[in-house]
């Protein structure tokens, strides 16, 4: 029991170091990048004099050294404030809480539909590795992994929105839908279906080619033989025996594969108008919105090691070597 509380506490401890370097590093990369946030507003309200200019950089905190708003910018951070936003005139934390569920919805969306019809392809081309199934999947799956996000989800627009006019193409509702619960729920989820399926696509093909080779090397082992040999049910033994053990790497690409997600959920949101986080990033790059970036960021990042921390709890519990070692 003390050994599991000490790689818990060592776990969470490098996860908050973690944290702390990608904050940092994010801020040194902002205060790098070309562009000033002063003249962004300055050009968004149509022009303003020297001494606004360098009243608005005195509020901001924009006149100090690079140093000490290093300093001030970690402090705030780690007291909770998320910090103000230039453009939008609000705290930051206010616009993360507004468009964070949107975001979660099409990743998690995006990542059940890449985990689950990635495995169930998977598994069906094991079955069968020379057969037709099993080279259509190959196939799809080299076609999935090499289109880019934002092409496949042009793509979908052209097919399922203009050509096949079925599914709406920007935003998350529809203003003239009912307003009962039961009503705006089918909405959103009808919005959803060209976004999460842009954003899974790209996964599918990964986890379905992922599954396909490791059912193949789980079903060559001496134990699915035994039991194929003692009469196991082809569905029992391909289920029970072998996808338990088959779902080990899958189960690291997706806590790997967590963080790529969210990056393309940025691209997907600007192609969909998805009110996300992803959007809001876009915009605030446009506008130079310095904390407005760097909160999306720290945020990302967060959720990508909260994500890898769930997929080692869950590794744990499917892998009976890691049970026995602890």
């Amino acid at each position: 029991m003390s050994r599991t509380l000490i790689a818990a506490g060592g776990r969470i401890a490098g996860a908050g170091l973690l944290i702390l370097a990608v904050v940092t590093l994010n801020f040194a990369l902002i205060q790098l990048a070309p562009g000033d946030p002063v003249e962004a507003i300055a050009g968004a309200a149509g022009g303003m004099s020297e001494e606004l200019r360098a009243q608005i950089r005195a509020t901001y905190g924009l006149d100090r050294s690079f140093l000490e708003q290093l300093l001030a910018y970690l402090k705030q951070i780690f007291s909770g404030n998320l910090g103000y936003s230039y453009y939008f005139n609000q705290p930051v934390s206010k616009l993360i809480l507004q468009r964070l569920p949107a975001t979660m919805l099409l990743v998690l969306s995006a990542l059940v539909i890449s985990v689950g019809l990635g495995v169930l392809f998977g598994v069906l081309a094991a079955r069968k590795p020379n057969g037709l199934l099993s080279q259509s999947v190959t196939f799809l799956s080299l076609v999935g992994y090499a289109a880019p996000v934002f092409w496949t989800g042009i793509v979908l627009t052209i097919l399922f929105a203009s050509t096949f006019p079925i599914f709406p193409i920007s935003g998350m509702r529809n203003a003239s839908a009912g307003g009962g619960l039961v009503a705006s729920t089918l909405d959103v989820l009808w919005h959803l279906v060209l976004p999460a399926s842009t954003l899974g696509i790209v996964y599918l093909a990964q986890y379905s080619r992922l599954t396909r080779a490791s059912m193949l090397e789980v079903l060559g082992a001496d134990y699915i033989r035994t039991a194929r040999a003692k009469g196991v049910g082809e569905i029992t033994l391909l289920v029970k025996h072998g996808l338990r053990n088959a779902m080990l790497p899958v189960i690291t690409m997706i806590g790997m594969q967590f963080g790529n997600m969210i990056a393309g959920a940025v691209l997907v949101e600007t192609v969909f108008n998805w009110p996300g986080l992803g959007r809001l990033a876009f915009d605030s790059i446009l506008r130079r919105d310095y904390p407005t970036i760097l909160a999306i960021l720290a945020c990302s990042a967060a959720m990508t090691i909260v994500a890898n921390t769930l997929t080692d709890l869950v590794y744990q519990r499917v892998d009976p070597r890691m049970k026995d070692s602890q």
